[in-house]
């Protein structure tokens, strides 16, 4: 079993690399983390809802990230799945996960699409090992 949630590209301030001494600081992006979790969260929970999932969260799954830049200029690959760190606890928040402990992430795939820049996520049950 699998869905895809899509959510808008995470802001500046949620990158592993952002600087926290510019404008905002600490408080300021923990607003970005606490609104994109939430976002997330909630999407999860509509796609959840829609293919008719319930009970408790998948306890193995992966995240298939799928990068959309406006630019050529995109971020490394590590750098992606760090920078969705905020989406992937508000995964985990919407109940679809039962942890994100037990999750794999293979390499994210990164294109361009000027018009719509935006990350997609595949996150697909795993068979729990015995």
């Amino acid at each position: 079993m699998s869905l895809t949630i899509t959510l808008p590209l995470p802001p500046k301030e949620l990158s592993p690399n952002h600087y926290i001494g510019s404008r905002g600081g600490r408080l300021g992006k923990a607003a970005k983390i606490k609104a994109y979790r939430q976002r997330a969260r909630h999407e999860a929970g509509i796609a959840a809802h829609v293919a008719g999932l319930t009970g408790g969260g998948w306890t193995h799954a992966t995240i298939q990230i799928v990068w959309h830049h406006p630019t050529k200029r995109y971020p490394d690959r590590d750098n992606i799945i760090a920078w969705l760190k905020a989406a992937i606890d508000g995964i985990r928040d919407s109940g679809l996960l039962a942890d994100d402990d037990n999750v794999d992430y293979p390499s994210p795939v990164r294109g361009v699409d000027k018009l719509a820049p935006r990350v997609e996520l595949t996150i697909t049950q795993l068979e729990t090992p015995k």
